[in-house]
């Protein structure tokens, strides 16, 4: 028997997935306003699923307020970029920002367990929600626009744009997997399945914790700055909005919790769903929601579960694989 970290199907994965990001952006550019436009939503949706899926997935920190930091990260780039900073430089810094805020909210946040904790961060959200209507530059309601990226022409702007998810979505993805599979990722997961038993052995919960969800953090307020770059516009009720985390939880439903390619598939699914059938109004929504009671009562690990279940594939191991000697 070997014990390996990465399987054959693992290499052939990694190096595909490296040949269609580069692709992605030396080609990406040369397509239509349309393609480009709709790619980078699919970015942001892959980095949304990959963040709820980290927290919840692979921590158990079931959360119904991730619209929490996607607001605070469209809104902390409108303040920083209002500061005079180039509107492309104020995401990264409106992230970090926001991973800071994050790791406060843990302090207390981590406290609750279970529903009191999925509830505490919707109401985390909502407190968010008022305090930025009460910023003068939000002009409440009526909200504001990321000004300054009127400096470049459309064009231009729409290829940063594409660039700047790509980088974010290819980052993020790239940070979970690594985190993933050191010791750390490993505890977080034992602390998922039982966290007495895993502080028994020496894992400390509470920091362990506190890592995934300031992660989680930060990652989905890169999405929301990325979507504020993306329609330039920013009204507070629409970015605070519970939909944002509704999407995450059907995405990662859809296509595997606690799976790193079911949150990238589940994204998937999702944007497809999203670009044929948004404009059935209202049985767009019920039929997400409809899509994910029943994913969750007969495909309770999701469509890549079931793959992994029915052909024992893994596309991207997180831990130690054994196989068997080839003989001579």
């Amino acid at each position: 028997m070997r014990i390996q970290r990465w399987t054959w199907q693992a290499k052939v994965t990694f190096s595909l997935a490296t040949v269609i990001v580069v692709l992605l952006a030396v080609l990406g550019p040369f397509a239509s306003a349309g393609v480009i436009e709709r790619l980078t939503v699919l970015f942001i949706y892959i980095i949304m699923a990959a963040m709820w899926n980290a927290l919840a997935g692979y921590g158990g920190l079931v959360s119904i307020g991730q619209q929490l930091f996607f607001g605070l990260g469209a809104y902390m780039t409108i303040r920083i970029a209002d500061a005079g900073v180039d509107p492309f430089l104020a995401i990264p810094i409106a992230a970090l920002v926001v991973g800071a805020i994050s790791w406060v909210l843990s302090l207390f946040m981590l406290q609750l367990r279970a529903g009191e904790f999925a509830i505490g961060m919707w109401v985390l959200a909502s407190i968010a929600h008022l305090c930025v209507n009460l910023d003068p530059l939000i002009q409440g309601e009526t909200g504001t626009s990321l000004i300054s990226l009127n400096a470049f022409d459309i064009e231009t702007r729409r290829i940063y744009i594409f660039w700047a998810a790509l980088v974010g979505m290819v980052g993020l993805l790239g940070l979970l997997f690594a985190v993933l599979r050191t010791p750390t990722g490993l505890a977080m997961q034992a602390i998922r399945d039982d966290e007495e038993a895993a502080d028994s052995i020496g894992v400390n919960p509470m920091r362990t914790k506190r890592l995934f969800f300031v992660l989680a953090g930060f990652g989905t307020a890169v999405a929301g700055a990325l979507w504020l770059a993306q329609v330039s516009a920013f009204q507070p009720k629409t970015y605070f909005s519970v939909q944002w985390t509704a999407y995450m939880i059907f995405m990662v439903l859809v296509g595997g919790l606690g799976r790193f390619e079911g949150a990238i598939l589940g994204a998937l699914v999702f944007f497809g769903v999203e670009t044929w059938f948004s404009d059935t109004g209202v049985w767009y929504l019920i039929g997400l929601g409809a899509a994910a009671m029943l994913f969750s009562l007969f495909l309770p690990k999701g469509l890549w579960g079931w793959v992994e279940a029915r052909t024992g594939l893994r596309l991207m191991p997180l831990g130690y694989v054994v196989q068997p000697e080839q003989k001579l």
